[in-house]
């Protein structure tokens, strides 16, 4: 709810990633800013474990080999991995620092999705791990 008294939804209740320290964290927030990059096509935040008493927020990133080429030019897939995680740090500074972004994996493959286009969260956590 912001100063004026709006209500503002922010994400699915089921798809909400409660950290350990007992943050809550909507991906789809997180989602929307990397989504907004030219070349990526979509993403997913999930959470890992990062030790027994530690999780790490992680985002699987689909980018569109196309435009990822006429932007940064012709490179490997490694080299285009660090110019997102560089992208991803730039975002990260915006964020508090229990929504930052820790791990990336980055892919030319498309999410699985619903008939209606909606991402299948848990199916691609399952492919994930």
């Amino acid at each position: 709810m912001d100063k004026d008294e709006f209500l503002y939804v922010t994400g699915r209740k089921k798809d909400i990633i409660v950290l350990k320290n007992g943050k809550n964290v909507y991906p789809e927030e997180i989602e929307l800013l990397i989504n907004k990059l030219p070349y990526v096509k979509e993403s997913l935040v999930y959470q890992r474990e990062q030790s027994k008493t530690d999780t790490m927020l992680c985002a699987k990133i689909v980018y569109d080999e196309e435009i990822i080429r006429e932007i940064l030019g012709d490179k490997t897939k490694e080299e285009y991995q660090k110019i997102i995680w560089e992208e991803i740090k730039k975002i990260n500074q915006t964020l508090p620092v229990f929504k930052h972004i820790k791990n990336i994996q980055i892919t030319t493959e498309e999410l699985i999705k619903t008939t209606t286009q909606k991402v299948k969260r848990y199916e691609e956590l399952k492919k994930i791990k």
